[in-house]
């Protein structure tokens, strides 16, 4: 009784203080404190938001967006996953790879992005290109490490039974380094919606970005705080998604704790 109590606590604490930044947006510009034509009331923001639904035009550029960001993300995790294992099992591997992973992964992404324009054109492919690149990272850095750190004593106990190499990776390495390749997923899936905004904001004609750069441009300001609630809920829900998938895919870990 206590742990739900507890529980629906931590919701509503949660909820107030979701509550109490919704009430002070919706009052500052009212009261005159924030400039109402920099910062437009919150029903304001609500009602642009369903006048943008009720037209179509949300759902134009939320589809052009999660095309993009997914194209991107699918193919960064189709690359850096099995990568990624490969450098955190294989030592020699990762010392031959690794200084060019360094390389790539602390240059800015966004400074990069006139080179991919460059090379592919102000296109779906560069900006394609751009959130594969910046995702890839987070992914590969992280399933290297979960790897890399799995429990020496579940590994030696496995071998200690004269399992196969391959049952050992599929059924102790892989389960053990999922937690850590899943915050890899979290952190590029955030990732990949920053920089997709940025790539939106140059040679797009759709997407959120392009929206909202759009509708700054044409001093709308109450659509432009809408697309970027859309891209706060999109963010929050991919993220959520994310934990229950690291909470299922990680249960086995309680069935390991003592009672």
């Amino acid at each position: 009784m206590k742990f739900y109590y507890e529980k629906s606590w931590r919701y509503i604490k949660k909820v107030i203080a979701i509550g109490v930044v919704i009430a002070l947006w919706e009052i500052l510009p009212l009261m005159g404190i924030v400039d109402y034509r920099s910062l437009p009331p919150f029903s304001d923001v609500i009602l642009g938001l369903v006048e943008i639904t009720l037209t179509g035009e949300l759902f134009t550029h939320m589809v052009s967006s999660l095309q993009r960001s997914l194209a991107g993300f699918v193919l960064a995790v189709a690359l850096a996953v099995p990568l990624g294992i490969l450098m955190g099992w294989f030592k020699r591997f990762e010392r031959i790879v690794d200084p060019l992973v360094q390389t790539c992964r602390n240059t800015p992404v966004l400074a990069l992005y006139p080179l991919f324009i460059l090379f592919f054109g102000l296109g779906e492919l560069a900006k394609i290109s751009i959130i594969f690149y910046g995702s890839l990272w987070p992914i590969l850095i992280n399933t290297i490490e979960g790897v890399k750190t799995v429990d020496a004593l579940l590994i030696k106990a496995a071998r200690s039974m004269s399992i196969s190499r391959l049952f050992l990776f599929t059924r102790v390495i892989l389960p053990a380094a999922v937690p850590s390749i899943l915050t890899g997923l979290r952190i590029s899936a955030t990732r990949s919606v920053i920089i997709l905004v940025a790539a939106e904001m140059l040679g797009a004609s759709s997407g959120l970005g392009f929206f909202i750069f759009a509708t700054r441009a044409q001093y709308e300001i109450e659509k432009m705080y809408a697309g970027i609630l859309v891209l706060i809920i999109l963010g929050v829900t991919v993220n959520y998604l994310l934990v229950k998938l690291e909470n299922y895919l990680s249960r086995w870990k309680e069935n390991m704790e003592p009672a």
